[in-house]
């Protein structure tokens, strides 16, 4: 039973993980910590950004928790690490290497679900400033982004 247990915890701190990580990217990113995002909105050359320091803002309490959590019997604050570790890869791959394509793996996809994140993200890069700015979610975006995917898959 505590197996059912552990894996809610995992599967709760990954959902949970979503909305932190649109709220660090509206209220974080693009308020007070904008000049470490800004050049994620800037077109540049470069193989990392500043903006990738927000790996280890991440990282950081996933290590601690699993740390943490290891050295306690494994208890409860493992499993959370491990949560937010999911999240991080699931982060990287959609984000890094399918939106912008830093790792050239997966060029196309013909999937509503993919378009519809990749267009999100393409309309939030619309606007270069740290105002003005829609769609900060990750892995849950706007209806909107969905219904245009079905719609043009017709």
């Amino acid at each position: 039973m505590s197996w059912l247990i552990n894996t809610g915890i995992v599967v709760a701190t990954f959902f949970f993980m979503e909305f932190m990580a649109w709220f660090t990217h509206k209220y974080v990113m693009h308020g007070f910590l904008w000049m470490l995002h800004r050049d994620h909105h800037e077109p540049h050359n470069h193989v990392f950004e500043r903006n990738d320091a927000f790996f280890l803002i991440f990282a950081i309490p996933s290590w601690l928790c699993i740390m943490f959590g290891m050295m306690n019997g494994n208890d409860f604050r493992l499993y959370i690490g491990i949560g937010i570790a999911v999240y991080g890869f699931a982060y990287f791959m959609v984000h890094e290497v399918f939106i912008h394509q830093r790792l050239k793996w997966f060029k196309r996809s013909d999937n509503w679900y993919l378009r519809a994140i990749r267009k999100a993200h393409k309309v939030h890069h619309k606007t270069l400033g740290k105002e003005d700015s829609e769609s900060f979610g990750m892995l849950i975006v706007a209806a909107k982004f969905f219904k245009e995917q079905t719609r043009a898959a017709r």
